[in-house]
């Protein structure tokens, strides 16, 4: 618990500062898993930014942890992979939970509310590199998106849904014995495919159900988020 009240004290100053960001939210991913006793503070802090509008908060759980005794029910290894290929953009060997990636950009190990406030609000001030617009009719996703300048590479268009809130009871492993709640459990992250950022971009995706979901434009390989959107 020592960690919500300055998680609350400095995400709600950070809101403040930074409200007219919502045009383009900055997007926050934790690596975390039920299998880690370091995770329960920092799955705490992604609940917290759960409720924050200029702030897409994501929880990705890895599945390798699931050895230790408790699986995952949530882990998935393609959410593994994306963390060792951002390891390894950063010139990283191994991998670690939980870790804080923001914008794509910004490294934070564990709970640090003070730092990761200070990131969310550093990335908030930078203008978007593309203006990025998503809308649902139906099954129908339609897509579009136009650079605001030249960009440096090709750009990955990821789409994803999520789990608002889910609450696991676990009976092994290193949380045994604690039932606790997770927000925005991601799962069937895809890439839909590349844009050069040249000419505006045009695309749809098929889409079914009814969970939030989430457009990313990032460079490739786990570059830079350039934009994203959400759909609640």
């Amino acid at each position: 618990m020592k960690h919500l009240l300055p998680l609350v004290t400095a995400l709600c100053l950070a809101a403040a500062q930074h409200a007219a960001a919502q045009e383009s939210p900055v997007v926050v991913e934790l690596f975390t898993s039920q299998g880690c006793s370091s995770c329960p503070p920092a799955d705490a802090i992604l609940e917290e930014l759960a409720e924050r509008e200029d702030v897409i908060a994501l929880a990705l759980h890895v599945d390798y942890w699931d050895y230790i005794g408790w699986e995952d029910p949530f882990g998935d290894p393609a959410h593994a992979e994306r963390q060792r290929t951002y390891a390894h953009q950063a010139g990283r060997k191994s991998v670690y939970t939980p870790e804080m990636i923001v914008q794509g950009q910004t490294d934070i190990v564990g709970a640090k509310p003070m730092k990761l406030s200070k990131a969310i609000a550093d990335h908030s001030q930078r203008p978007a590199p593309a203006a990025l617009q998503i809308a649902r009719d139906g099954d129908t996703l339609r897509i579009e998106a136009q650079a605001r300048g030249a960009l440096t590479g090709p750009v990955q268009v990821h789409m994803l849904r999520y789990t608002p809130t889910r609450t696991t009871a676990i009976e092994r492993g290193e949380n045994r014995g604690k039932t606790l709640t997770y927000a925005n459990i991601v799962e069937g992250w895809q890439v839909l495919g590349q844009w050069d950022g040249q000419a505006p971009l045009s695309m749809t995706a098929d889409v079914t159900g009814d969970k939030p979901l989430v457009v990313i434009l990032q460079g490739a390989e786990a570059g830079p988020i350039l934009a994203a959107q959400r759909l609640r």
